[in-house]
This record gives structure tokens, sequence and C-alpha cells, in this order.
């Protein structure tokens, strides 16, 4: 099964990343697209992708500003690995694994052939030093019109190939492909391929392919020319074309052609990464022609081919660089993971023993007093599991809001209820204050319920930690009529949040309670409230206490819909 996803590049979503699994996907800012994107310029719904049968078509909706796909605007497009897809100021790019097959297409279609070989009867007619390039500079005024407008188009194409290379969003096979392509069309090759050192084996195989022919027969390519040009590093030209007298040898002509080609190597900067490889095959008559007019390949394209070849060679690099560098922070990120969960979980499975020490202790001389101690320190542990847990299973998964028309005063009071005997055992007053004119609202029961319960929860430590005597929390509801949007407050009079942290209180594993933290439970809350299109906005006043402000549409996109038609 062709397996597809989606990444957010650039724009509020960044880094997003949504596997295409289901046939059919809907992105933009409402409530019901399987993909959405926090972006104002996105429409509601704003296009599809639909799988059929392993090919990905993606439709634009009609939306106010259209779908780009790779910079041109499109109405239906069958997306193609690497393509990047712009959406208001959300960039996305398409990965599928189907078109990974780069190299089998090569292999298949390639035929390595040594100079023993019988099919062998390439000959070099001209090489070029990658340090005579440097004379591939510009065009020369001395040079005829014909001469020029080559040269010209010779600039061009590398002026494109340029931006193939910067561009962020190719699998290392689709760029090479689409430099292959570009580059045979610009020398006049019929056929060109790409061969890599493997890092596995060492040894050079074919990576990918192109056929301007639309034949089927494969691509011979001379191991002892490849060979050649890898052991020197300079580029050449070869024929097959050797004397006339070959052609009473009964060797038909007219089936396979007598071909020139040029091999030139991929220069990193700091290794021969492979070589690439082009040819041509003429017909009999098309070698007169050529006898009296000189060889199809040129030493000024040879020139170019290498400049390419040097190019592809540091796209080639750059890439993996790039992923190596990703692969590190991967890790590094993983490793932080661990830690700071196993630190955690260590803390937490110590209060289990602690409690279930009293526990067995209190059963042990039948002190009833002991087993509700230590059976209380289990509960408190089990509560931290839990919401550990959930935290973790909220944070690392996608999910779509699932809306319900609700009150928003209700989920206030369950909250403080839930939290009431935390907050007495911490000597904290917890307080209500609720707005009724903010009570109707569309929301996620079960997501706005956990946002407001870390919070809260978070309140109540820090004003513990301050060890205030006269400690307060409120929490609070509001309505906002003229930007239709509903909001819950947390108050407290705690230590507050000093400023150089506080851009950072909503990122992972950052926590503010030493190792009674898991630094999971603000970032959550705000993927939460991302989720449902708004936002947890702070203020802090160091020293004097803290607000978090719970905020978002009093209705999503679609109810709001519905509710314009039926009002209209």
């Amino acid at each position: 099964m062709t397996q597809a996803n989606i990444l957010v590049i650039e724009g509020k979503n960044h880094g997003d990343r949504f596997e295409l699994k289901e046939e059919l996907y809907k992105i933009g800012r409402g409530a019901s697209c399987q993909i959405r994107l926090n972006d104002n310029l996105v429409s509601r719904t704003h296009a599809t992708i639909q799988n059929k049968n392993g090919t990905f078509l993606l439709t634009d909706r009609n939306s106010s500003n259209g779908t780009l796909v790779n910079g041109r605007a499109v109405s239906e497009h069958r997306l193609n690995n690497g393509d990047r897809i712009q959406l208001g100021e959300t960039a996305l790019l398409f990965n599928c694994e189907e078109y990974a097959s780069s190299q089998e297409i090569a292999a298949s279609r390639i035929s390595l052939v040594r100079q023993s070989s019988p099919g062998e009867r390439t000959r070099i007619v001209g090489e070029v030093s990658d340090r005579t390039v440097a004379a591939f500079t510009g065009v020369n005024p001395a040079q005829s019109i014909a001469e020029q407008a080559e040269m010209v188009a010779q600039l061009t194409t590398l002026y494109r190939i340029s931006e193939e290379v910067v561009r962020p969003t190719l699998s290392p096979d689709q760029l090479l492909d689409r430099i292959l392509y570009l580059t045979t069309e610009v020398v006049g090759a019929d056929r060109g391929c790409v061969l890599l050192f493997t890092p596995e084996s060492g040894k050079i195989a074919p990576r990918v392919f192109t056929d301007r022919t639309g034949q089927s027969e494969r691509m011979p390519v001379s191991m002892s020319i490849v060979d050649y040009v890898l052991k020197k590093r300079q580029g050449v030209r070869t024929t097959d074309a050797q004397t006339d007298q070959r052609f009473d040898h009964g060797q038909s002509i007219f089936q396979a052609g007598v071909r020139e080609a040029m091999c030139v190597p991929l220069q990193g900067r700091d290794e021969l990464l492979g070589v690439v490889y082009v040819d041509t095959t003429m017909t009999s008559e098309e070698l007169l022609y050529r006898s009296q007019e000189g060889s199809h390949f040129s030493d000024d394209k040879l020139r170019l081919l290498i400049a390419i070849g040097g190019q592809a060679a540091l796209a080639i690099e750059n890439y993996r660089y790039q992923n190596a560098l990703l692969k590190a922070e991967r890790l590094a990120a993983m490793g932080q993971t661990i830690a700071m969960l196993s630190h955690h979980i260590k803390n937490i499975m110590q209060g289990i023993r602690g409690g279930s020490y009293l526990v067995n202790l209190g059963l042990n001389n039948e002190s009833l007093d002991d087993v509700r101690k230590g059976w209380n320190i289990v509960e408190k542990n089990q509560d931290r599991i839990f919401n550990l847990v959930m935290d973790m299973l909220t944070f690392s998964k996608d999910r779509l809001p699932n809306y319900m028309e609700g009150s928003i005063n209700k989920v206030a009071q369950d909250v403080e209820e839930l939290m009431r005997g935390k907050a007495e055992e911490a000597g904290v007053q917890l307080s209500l204050e609720l707005q009724t004119d903010a009570d109707n609202a569309w929301f996620d029961d079960e997501g706005i319920h956990r946002a407001l319960l870390n919070i809260v929860s978070n309140a109540i430590d820090a004003i513990q930690e301050k060890e205030e005597p006269n400690g307060k929390v409120v929490i609070g509801t509001s309505y906002d009529a003229e930007r239709d949007r509903v909001a819950i407050s947390i108050e407290d009079n705690g230590p507050g949040i000093p400023a150089e942290r506080l851009e950072k209180i909503f990122n992972m594993f950052e926590s503010t309670k030493g190792s009674r933290g898991t630094g999971l439970g603000l970032a959550v809350s705000q993927k939460i409230l991302h989720e449902h299109g708004g936002e947890i906005t702070v203020e802090s006043r160091p020293g004097l206490g803290c607000k978090f402000i719970m905020h978002w549409p009093r209705k999503d996109e679609e109810h709001r819909s519905v509710e314009s038609q039926t009002l209209a």
C-alpha cells in the first residue's frame, strides 16, 4: 500500500505532520478538516486530497486565495513526491514512498558494460579537467550569433539547475532526476544516468535514469570509461564510431545505432560521489552527416556538463549534511524526552513505594491509620501517573476537537470541584467568578477540561511552593461579544513568572516545578487551544501573581456557517 504524508514546512503549524491513510482529506481552517491549518488566509475548506489507488489528487475548493503547487496556481493536480503546496501563508510538503523507486528503475534500464564485453566499442575523443571549466564564464562578443545563443542557453540551464539545487522540497532522487532531465535537454543527449557510490558496499551503482527517446532498450554504460573518469577526476567525450570498416563486420547500425557519450565526475567538497553519464544514438545516415558537421558532443558541452556535475554533487552533499543534522537533532530530542520522563516516573515510583511500605506496615501491625496514610500516598501518585500518560497521549497525537454545544461554566465548576481537595491540602482558597453570558459555546468538553485542569493544578503548585499563607486561585469565565469569543481565566497570587521565562513556558519539558513537573502540562493545554482555533495568553507580575487566559471562538467555522444560514 502506498504510504504518503503531508509535512508543514512554513506557517503557524510548522512541523505538523499528517499521514494520508484515508481516501479523502480536507485541508483548511474549518473544524471538520482533517488537515487543519491555523492561517487566516486559508479558507474554511480550502482544498482536498483524494487517494485514488495510490495516486493522490489535490483539488482546490474555490478557495479565496487559491492553491499553488511548486509556485503555480492549480485547480487540480496529481501530486508527486516532493511537491510544495502553498495555501495562504502555509507551505506543505508532499512525501510519498511509492516514488522512492528511482534506483530500481535505473537498475532495470542501464547495462554496465566492461571493456572485455563484445558490445564495448568506446574510445575517448576528448577530455576536459574541472580546472578548465573556469573559462566557461559567459558570452564572448567575438563569437558568432549562433554560438552566443548556445552559450546563453547553457547559462540559462545552469541558472535553472542552481534554482533546483537550493529548493528545500525535493528528495535527492527527484532532484537528480530533474537535473538530469534538464541536462539531457541542453546538451542534446538522448539518455542519461547518474551513478553513485553506495554507502553500504562502497561500489558504484545506478541511481537515476532518464530517456528522451521513449525507447525500451537498456542504456549501455562503459565501465572502463567510468573507471577512467573516477581515477582521473575529469570529464571525457567518447564515441564508438572508430572506423568505417566496422560496418563490414556484420553489425547492424540500424538496429544498435552508433553512440557518442560524455561522462563527468560528481566531485563534492570532500569526496568523489559518482558520475553523470549521457549519450546519444545515431543511425548510419546521421553518422555520415555528423562526419561532415563534426561530433554531436563538443568540448563546450563537456565543460557545461562538468559544471552541472559540480552543482549536483554539492546538492547531494547538502542533503546528506542536512539529513545527518536532522537525525542528530531527533536523537538529542529523543534522549531528552527519555531522560525527563524517566526522571519523573522514577519520582512517582518512589512515592508509590513509600506509600506501599506504609500500607504493608499498617497491615502487619493492624494499624488502620498507617494503611490510610500509605493508601493516600499511593492514590496521589496514581493520579500523577494518569495525568502524565494522558498528557503524553494528548501531545503526541494530532486530533480534531469533538465539538458539542455545552457550558464552559459547567467545565469550570467541575474542575473546581475536582481540585478542591488539593487546594485545601495546600492551604489555597479556590473560588469561581462565572458570567452567565459566557455560558453557551461549542467546544470539545474533554479537551477544554484537561487544559483547564493542567493550569489550575499549576497555579496551586506555584502558591504552595511560595508558601503563601493567603494563597488564592480564581477561575473565571467571560464573553467578548465584539469578537464572539469565550474565555476562561485562572488568576493566582503566587510568585508569578519572570519575564525571561515567559516565552518558554509552553515548550515541552520547560517546567518551573523542578523534579515535581514534567513540562508537558502547559504544552498540552496550548495544543488543545490551538486545535480549537484559540490561544492561551499570560499576564505575569513577578512576586505578585499570574493570570492565564484560555480564549477561543464561541463557535467553530462549521457551526458558525450553520447559524448564519439559519438566521438568513
